[in-house]
């Protein structure tokens, strides 16, 4: 489990060590944070009949063209938007 993040109100009034502040402690704590990254790369709307009658090898269509956009979200909050490469059978955004 993560420790919280206590910061002193009286430590940064200067914005100049506010900036230390922000680049040595704070940002030393934030280091070790985990963030779970998520790529959103369409959606699909289907009854729940077909959902159960799909079996291994379906095909879901998604809302999304081939040249559109993904959404990059951390923990599930979106954050970002990018564009999907494929390189040596590797996919990257």
């Amino acid at each position: 489990m993560a420790h919280p993040v206590v910061i002193n109100l009286s430590e940064i009034r200067n914005p100049d060590s506010a900036k230390l502040y922000r680049s040595s402690r704070v940002q030393s704590q934030l280091d070790h944070v985990g963030v779970e990254i998520t790529v959103l790369l369409g959606r699909s709307l289907m009854p729940m009949q077909q959902l159960l009658r799909m079996g291994r090898g379906a095909v879901i269509q998604l809302d999304t063209n081939e040249n559109d956009e993904v959404w990059i979200l951390a923990n599930n909050h979106p954050i970002a938007r990018g564009e999907l490469i494929i390189e040596n059978d590797k996919i990257s955004v």
